[in-house]
Formats: C-alpha cells, structure tokens, sequence
C-alpha cells in the first residue's frame, strides 16, 4: 500500500509539473510568435502607405520628424529601410503586371510565381508564406501583394521554441528526481502511522484468539450439563468474532503481500471449478440457479490458497445476496495476457451506482442500518481486493441495470 501511494504521489506531481511546465512553455512561445507576427504587420503597414518616400536614394526622405508623418513613434525610423520585401502588382485574371525584387536578393522570378500563386489562392488577407509575411491590398487596377521577409525573426522564434522545450523538458526531469529523492520522506508520517495500525490489528487479533477459545470451552464445558439458547447464541457470537479476527489479520498480511506472497504454477481453471462445485449444494438449498462457464487448462502464477479464498468470497457473496430463485453465473476466460474471472448474481435489492465504488473498503455496507442478519462483516470484498492485489490484478464492481451485481477480477497469467 506505501509503495503504490509513493507511486500515486510521484505520478501526481510529475503530471501536475508537466502540465504546468506545458502551459508556461506554451503560453511565451505563443507570446513570442504574436509579437513576430505583430512586429512584421506593424512594418507592412507602414510600406504599404502610398505617400512613403522611396528607398532607393534617388528621392530625398527628409528629417526624422518628417518621418514620424508615416512611421509609428514606438519604431525606429531606420526599419522601412533596413527591411527586406518585394512587391507584385496582379491584375484582375491573376496576370503579374508589375514587380520590384530591387529590395530583396533571395528570391527569383520563379520563387515570386510561387508565392504570388499561393498568396492568391489564400482567402486571408495576410499570413505567412515560408519566411515572408505577405498582404493583399485591392483597388481598381488590381491587387498589390508586398512581401516582407521575416527569416531572421522566424530563426530567432523557432530558435527560443526549442530552448524553451528543452528547458521545459529539464525542469521535469530534475522535478522528478527531486520528487523521487522527497516521495519517501513525504509519506513517511503515513507509512509510520499504517504499520503501526497494521501491527496493531495483527497483534489484537492474536491476543483476541485467546479470550475467545476459553470461552468457547467453557461454553462446551456448560453445555455438557444441558444444552440452553443461552449458550448456543454465545457460541455463536464467539465464532463470528473468531472469523472476523482471523479475516483481519488475514487482511493485514495480503495487503503487504505483493512482494513477499509465495506463487507457483497451478490450474487455475481445475481450482475454480472445484470451489464454484462445492457451492452447487448451498446455492440449491436456497432455490439458486448456478451456473459456470469456465475455459479450461487455464494456469496462473500465484497463491492457490488465496485464489481458492478468492472464488470463495465471490461466491459466497453471491449466493448470500441473491434472493430465493435468482441466479449464480461465474465465468472464466482468458483475454490477453491475463484471465477475467467474472461473478454476476441477481440482486436482491437494487444496486446502487454510488456503492459501487466503495463496496471494497473495509466494513462498507450498503445497508445503512449495518444489519448483520445476513452473518456478514462487511470485510468479505476488502480481502479479496488485497488478494487481487497481492497477484497485480484489478477487482471492479458495476451493474447493468440496478437488477444485477457484477464482479470482475483480471488476474495476470
């Protein structure tokens, strides 16, 4: 149980870490990619303006306060002339009426082709083609398309997205082994506090045994004088408390068996079907329906003790809770590497869906008034889950329709 709330803890945190470290790797490199595509939008505004003096030296360009007339205050004035473009004019037939490449080097007459054709067959009016930030502008004469080159802002991009994964991927590896160094410490409170409970139920129920074999003697003892209701409901009261003591420490051993429990080979499908026979008898004194349907030469690796205790509680289970003239199925199959061994029973009061998932903790009874009339414990389902446990299965519960209680048990093979 400490090992798998260790495990619990870690995969926890590691996930919680992940996640957060996802979320923040994500959100500045979405941060980063809006300010490119900002920055190189601000710039297409700014050589899209018709009046922009040229740049190619011929015309005079006037003062930097004169330049302000077309660029924003919050970008420096020398950007129209350091940046890289080009720009087409296309026609209304997609005919290339006039282009100007004198400043850009990187491209030729068939890369422009190109990203004319996929700029026109593009329903945005800006976006991204390869390394260049292309907008469409329409008037009368036709479509004018300038494209900005943003290689070294795309490098710069793509260069902090890998830095930051990495980063990211570090900073949950080293969370990881650092959870892994603190798991232990962590739970250490929890697993002190478990042994001791598990130490005290253990030690409890060895020094109950005592009290309770001297009275069953003397109840013997008594009774050899006469028979009296008196001493019939002592002794069996003593023999409940004898069986709920001895489940108790038997749970408390399964629950730290997974590493320390004695498995062999066995067939798996002769045991369960000598333990569902011996309760053909049981089930036909209460009008029960039994039926099995198990595939044989089945083996397992485990405890054929605990697995036998196993099939027992289920049925057990199942014919205690079942009413007169319902029915018992229990069946056994193999499904991939592991054997689903199925035990389903009428109900004799409908299942409800929020039981289910408590039916495995210790003295949980769907009967609020926890009546024992039925001569349970309520401890019957937590033993076989430690069982289940012990082998690295998985036990469930559900029902179909309220009408029926279904168990499933995969056990590896």
């Amino acid at each position: 149980m400490i090992n798998k709330l260790k495990r619990k803890f870690l995969t926890i945190g590691t996930v919680f870490m992940f996640l957060l470290m996802t979320l923040l790797v994500l959100t500045m490199n979405l941060v980063n990619y809006y300010e490119v595509t900002a920055d190189a939008d601000a710039v297409l505004d700014v050589l899209l303006q018709p009046n922009l003096p040229d740049f190619d030296g011929q015309t005079p360009r006037g003062n930097a306060d004169d330049m302000h007339d077309f660029i924003p205050r919050n970008m420096s004035v020398e950007v129209p002339y350091e940046s890289r473009f080009f720009v087409v004019m296309v026609s209304a037939d997609d005919e290339v009426l006039q282009s100007d490449l004198s400043r850009i080097v990187s491209v030729d007459d068939d890369d422009v082709n190109d990203y004319i054709d996929q700029a026109l067959n593009s329903s945005s009016a800006r976006g991204f083609i390869g390394n260049f930030r292309y907008a469409k502008t329409a008037d009368e004469t036709g479509t004018r398309i300038l494209f900005l080159d943003c290689g070294r802002k795309l490098d710069s991009f793509t260069g902090f997205l890998w830095i930051s994964v990495i980063v990211g991927l570090s900073g949950c590896i080293i969370i990881f082994v650092a959870f892994m160094l603190a798991v232990g410490k962590i739970v250490a409170p929890i697993a002190e506090s478990y042994e001791k409970q598990k130490r005290f139920i253990s030690d409890a129920g060895h020094e109950i045994k005592t009290p309770l074999t001297i009275i069953n003697a003397n109840v013997d003892l008594l009774e050899s004088d006469g028979e009296k209701e008196e001493l019939t409901d002592i002794r069996q009261q003593t023999k409940r408390l004898t069986e709920l003591t001895n489940n108790l420490i038997f749970l408390s051993k399964m629950e730290e068996a997974e590493h320390t429990l004695q498995k062999i080979a066995f067939p798996l499908s002769d045991l369960v079907e000598e333990t569902a026979s011996s309760f053909r008898a049981l089930a036909a004194s209460r009008s029960l329906q039994l039926e099995t349907d198990i595939t044989p030469q089945m083996t397992m690796n485990g405890s054929p003790d605990a697995i036998r205790q196993l099939v027992s509680i289920l049925l057990e289970n199942a014919v205690k809770y079942s009413p007169e003239g319902g029915a018992v199925t229990l069946t056994l199959a193999p499904h991939r590497k592991a054997a689903v061994l199925m035990v389903r029973n009428t109900a004799v009061n409908p299942v409800n869906d929020a039981d289910l998932p408590h039916l495995f903790d210790r003295f949980y009874r769907t009967d609020t008034s926890r009546n024992s009339g039925t001569g349970g414990h309520g401890i019957g389902l937590s033993i076989a889950k430690a069982i289940v446990d012990a082998h690295g299965g998985a036990i469930a519960a559900s029902t179909k329709d309220g009408q029926d209680f279904i168990i499933t048990v995969t056990l590896p093979l």
